[in-house]
């Protein structure tokens, strides 16, 4: 049984005491070293979630609790040693002159003693494969390569958490696979718990579970089998589902028999093969 690392007990959350609620009355659980996805369309309050996590802001009702601790002004600056986040624009991140002074920032801040840091750098920038790359200005670097040492920076400091807030919305379909390829790694190999809020369904469907915001409010939590299975539903309320279960959908009404729901290519032609097979 995995312990809970992050709560969310009836929150609620506006910009402003005059606006409408961006989040209202939410509730879930996340566990240590599992993969979420957190998806929804634009002003669902999925990146609101992603701040209240780190302490960026505060609920007005209800708890957040991580690890235990409550999220308050108090705990804060412990919260945000268990919980990393790395935003869509890396740029954004950077206050380094070099790579190897930007990863060292967070470090520095938490008193962490010089050889350990030096140590932590150098693991950090060979796991996201930036190690040549350390004394480097930031700003030379292309998209992928800053949004790799932005992930370096986050990790160097630890974290039980990783949420990862739209982090591959500015990379090309091969930038984004390659940087969720590197942090699936780096979360097996530490036992991180992994948030991915995203609107990329390739990323979705490599989650364990996914948390469906609507309009403020949980609209759903599932497995991605069972979640993209609600095509209907989920077009309804205007989201997209992955294109491997747009064609099964088409394969099944050409009357070819697809009797599970396939995620990627390679399980869509698995259930092809069996079908063909048996015929």
């Amino acid at each position: 049984m995995r312990n809970k690392i992050v709560e969310f007990r009836n929150v609620s959350f506006r910009y402003g005491e005059e606006q409408p609620w961006v989040l209202k009355n939410c509730s879930f659980e996340i566990y240590e070293n599992e993969a979420i996805a957190i998806i929804g369309h634009n002003g669902s309050g999925k990146s609101t979630i992603a701040k209240l996590m780190n302490g960026l802001l505060f609920p007005q009702q209800g708890e957040i609790v991580i690890n235990g601790r409550a999220v308050t002004n108090d705990s804060i600056w412990d919260i945000r040693k268990d919980v990393g986040m790395v935003f869509q624009n890396p740029d954004n991140q950077f206050v380094g002159t070099t790579v190897q002074d930007d990863v060292a920032f967070g470090m520095e801040n938490r008193g962490v003693n010089r050889n350990e840091m030096i140590r932590r750098i150098e693991e950090t920038l060979s796991a996201v494969g930036m190690q040549e790359y350390r004394l480097i200005e930031p700003h030379k670097l292309s998209g992928g390569q800053k949004q790799r040492v932005a992930i370096a920076s986050v990790l160097a400091i630890f974290p039980d958490v990783l949420i990862l807030d739209e982090a591959t919305a500015m990379l090309d379909p091969r930038g984004r696979a390659d940087i969720m390829k590197t942090v699936t790694s780096v979360k097996e190999e530490r036992n991180l718990s992994l948030i991915t809020i995203t609107h990329d369904l390739q990323e979705v469907v490599q989650a364990e579970r996914v948390i469906v915001m609507n309009e403020g409010e949980i609209w759903d939590e599932a497995a991605p089998r069972d979640l993209f299975a609600k095509k209907a539903d989920l077009r309804h309320i205007g989201l997209d589902i992955p294109f491997v279960a747009a064609l099964s959908d088409e394969l099944r009404k050409a009357g070819i028999p697809i009797n599970h729901e396939a995620l990627n290519h390679e399980e869509l032609l698995e259930e092809l093969w069996t079908s063909y097979s048996t015929m």
